[in-house]
């Protein structure tokens, strides 16, 4: 290593967040934090790309990056299979947290709640404007379970191409989407000196409570 850990640092000076300028709930803020990101990196890397943590039966934390693939009033969708480890995670714990990290901006977002499976008929939908070879892999790959080599996983492939030649495939039974209902939302403005900007919400059942909290 060229450079120390300890010795790598980096001083936040591109913008401040305070009150005055952040609405009373958090999805408008996200909106305007997301559209911001998009506009920010040219082209665009990825900017709805999530850390998602989740907590297995044994109380052992695993998190992976993901795609947020949807966002209306009701909280963040991503999908998987359901088979997967992730999967299995929620089945067993129902709880998660996505963390939104924008380095251009300087900012981070840390969203907290309940998860709950989409419908069906979501799910489908979503899964039908994918493009063929990612319809195809839905259905092809044991996601999370051991495989013997990347052949065996080619071969799973063209076995599933086989099956739907001819026609469209249709999303799988074990495939779909997950809805993140938040009950904490963190927005995060990097500042001079670690004395970093913090606006923190929490749901109250009927309404949001915004509060400050120190670096």
């Amino acid at each position: 290593m060229t450079q120390t850990l300890a010795d790598m640092r980096r001083d936040y000076t591109r913008d401040g967040l305070s009150e005055s300028n952040a609405p009373d709930e958090p999805f408008a803020l996200f909106r305007r934090w997301f559209d911001e990101a998009v506009e920010t990196e040219r082209p665009p890397v990825e900017p709805n790309a999530m850390t998602l943590a989740t907590v297995d039966a044994q109380g052992r934390p695993h998190c992976r990056v993901l795609l947020l693939k949807g966002l209306d009033e009701r909280g963040f969708t991503f999908f998987s299979n359901y088979q997967s480890a992730k999967g299995e995670q929620l089945q067993a714990c129902p709880f998660a947290a996505m963390t939104f990290f924008w380095p251009g901006l300087e900012r981070q977002v840390r969203i907290e709640g309940r998860v709950e499976r989409v419908s069906a008929a979501e799910s489908e939908a979503y899964y039908q404007v994918r493009p063929l070879g990612s319809r195809l892999g839905a259905w092809a790959s044991p996601q999370s379970r051991p495989i013997r080599d990347r052949a065996e996983l080619e071969q799973l492939l063209a076995d599933t191409e086989r099956r739907f030649q001819g026609e469209p495939p249709h999303c799988p039974p074990h495939w779909g989407g997950y809805r993140l209902l938040p009950e904490r939302m963190e927005f995060w403005q990097g500042r001079s000196s670690r004395l970093h900007d913090r606006l923190n919400f929490r749901w109250q059942g009927d309404c949001w409570l915004r509060e400050r909290l120190a670096p």
